[in-house]
């Protein structure tokens, strides 16, 4: 019965253990504590510059202790998101008329500080039961005097929503502007109030969600406008194609035995005609063109994957959760760039193996990283939440060369056994074909420039919504 009662009561603590009310299971009991996490501040018209909360003179109630922070994923930590414990006293459906978090005397550098950020129209992201909260760091008033011109919000009021033992929601409000005296105490105040709601709790999130502006009529109308556009010229290309070469691909597939009719027809054809016996030959820079081709199939179907698990995951839900997805759906692609890159290559009697393989495997990874350490430094110099922990640049690393560089290698082996022979529509003659001067409209910068104009009217009307999305918080589903 001794161990049998052991048994009953490790048991029983566990369950305890597991129906522990708190933030990490969302489900929460009367009286307690819910955690009001302070992340970052930024200028408003960039939301990729921002700093730690503290950065701004703001007192909290633990001063002089050592802040709590909470500590997320890979993509929550490249997002740049620094979740600190505010340890402002807020408990479940327990209401706060209005309490002081903490007091402080404005000096010259705190209003100067501050004042920066009220010009800069600084903004603040806060998290409760992950959930986003935003506001103003303060207001400007250029009909005031300089005195009175730049004022911040010392009183917060949340509204917090909650369906039985769920947050819902959380409305965050302010108010009580004061100036920046030097010499003037502040006081920072703050007030709970709690509402029940039948929101369910896995539609919590569609308050978040922009609808109006995603659902627009013209959004869907340049969808619709460039589907039609590309259908269009597919199909005017693929008509003119056609009734162009379908002679001439029986005529240049012919055998030497009809060497007699061949050179008849030949001595009679003009323009791209005569290039047909080497427009399939290797290009001069195979290795490259070999790991753009296996990269762009690789980052083609990234995209698909990530679109994918966004419709049936939420990854807007979690913080960094796409950054996250992006970083795994890379790593776990990799064999389809290896694949695609090493077929291409083989087809066409590449030599080189090795350095096609490594190139296919580090081009882009070595890029990205090429940038974003440039960008590291800035950030670092700058005190921005922008900034790479040197550790996570470890884990990106081993990322890459544990996952991604094994498969990217072991796909260019599969593409190169696997990849068959080259089928292409004429043969390749031995010796290359003399190439004239060409005419200024005809060199690729000329070429490049007219070719893009269609797919730039394509996609022309969807950046707007794309950099909205960047720069104007708005979030697209």
């Amino acid at each position: 019965m001794g161990r049998v009662g052991l048994v009953g009561v490790a048991c029983l603590l566990v369950l305890l253990q597991l129906c522990n009310a708190d933030e990490y299971n969302h489900r929460y009991g009367n009286g307690d504590q819910v955690v009001l996490w302070v992340n970052k501040v930024g200028p408003y018209n960039n939301p990729q510059e921002t700093y730690n909360y503290y950065s701004l003179p703001f007192c909290s109630p633990g001063a002089g202790s050592k802040a709590r922070h909470k500590w997320g994923g890979l993509g929550e930590v490249l997002e740049g998101n620094e979740l600190i414990d505010s340890e402002i006293e807020i408990k479940f459906k327990t209401p706060v008329e209005k309490k002081t978090i903490c007091s402080f005397d404005m000096d010259a550098i705190s209003a100067g500080t501050f004042k920066d950020a009220v010009k800069n129209i600084y903004w603040f992201e806060f998290f409760m039961d992950d959930l986003p909260l935003w506001g103003f760091v303060g207001e400007q008033h250029s009909d005031k005097e300089d005195d009175a011109k730049f004022m911040i919000y010392t009183h917060k009021d949340l509204v917090i929503k909650y369906n039985n033992d769920q947050i819902i929601q959380v409305n965050l409000t302010q108010d009580n502007l004061q100036p920046l005296t030097p010499g003037k105490k502040i006081d920072l105040t703050y007030a709970v109030h709690w509402e029940e709601t039948n929101t369910s709790y896995i539609r919590r999130f569609d308050a978040y969600l922009d609808y109006p502006f995603f659902e627009h009529q013209i959004h869907w109308f340049s969808i619709f406008n460039s589907f039609m556009m590309v259908i269009f010229l597919t199909g005017l290309v693929s008509m003119i194609l056609m009734r162009t070469l379908r002679n001439d691909y029986a005529k240049y597939a012919r055998e030497d035995d009809d060497l007699e009719s061949l050179e008849r027809d030949v001595s009679e054809e003009s323009g791209w005609k005569l290039v047909h016996g080497d427009v399939f030959r290797a290009p001069r820079q195979l290795v490259l063109l070999s790991a753009l081709i296996g990269t762009g199939a690789q980052l083609a179907m990234l995209v698909l994957l990530v679109i994918l698990l966004s419709i049936v995951g939420m990854l807007y839900v979690g913080r960094g959760a796409i950054v996250t997805a992006f970083i795994v759906c890379y790593a776990l692609t990799s064999f389809i760039a290896g694949y695609v890159s090493g077929g291409f290559y083989s087809r066409h009697d590449g030599k080189h193996w090795m350095k096609s393989m490594l190139l296919t495997a580090s081009l882009f990874p070595f890029l990205c990283f090429g940038i974003g350490f440039m960008l590291n430094f800035v950030a670092i110099y700058y005190h921005s939440l922008a900034a790479i922990p040197f550790g996570t640049m470890v884990v990106v690393l081993v990322i890459w060369a544990f996952i991604s560089f094994p498969l990217a290698l072991f796909g260019t082996v599969v593409g190169r056994n696997w990849s068959g022979q080259p089928d292409n529509p004429c043969r390749v003659k031995t010796i290359p074909r003399p190439i004239p001067d060409k005419k200024w409209y005809l060199k690729p910068s000329v070429v490049a420039l007219l070719g893009g104009l269609l797919p730039f009217g394509s996609i022309f009307i969807e950046m707007y919504f794309v950099f909205t999305s960047f720069w104007q918080y708005k979030v697209g589903v």
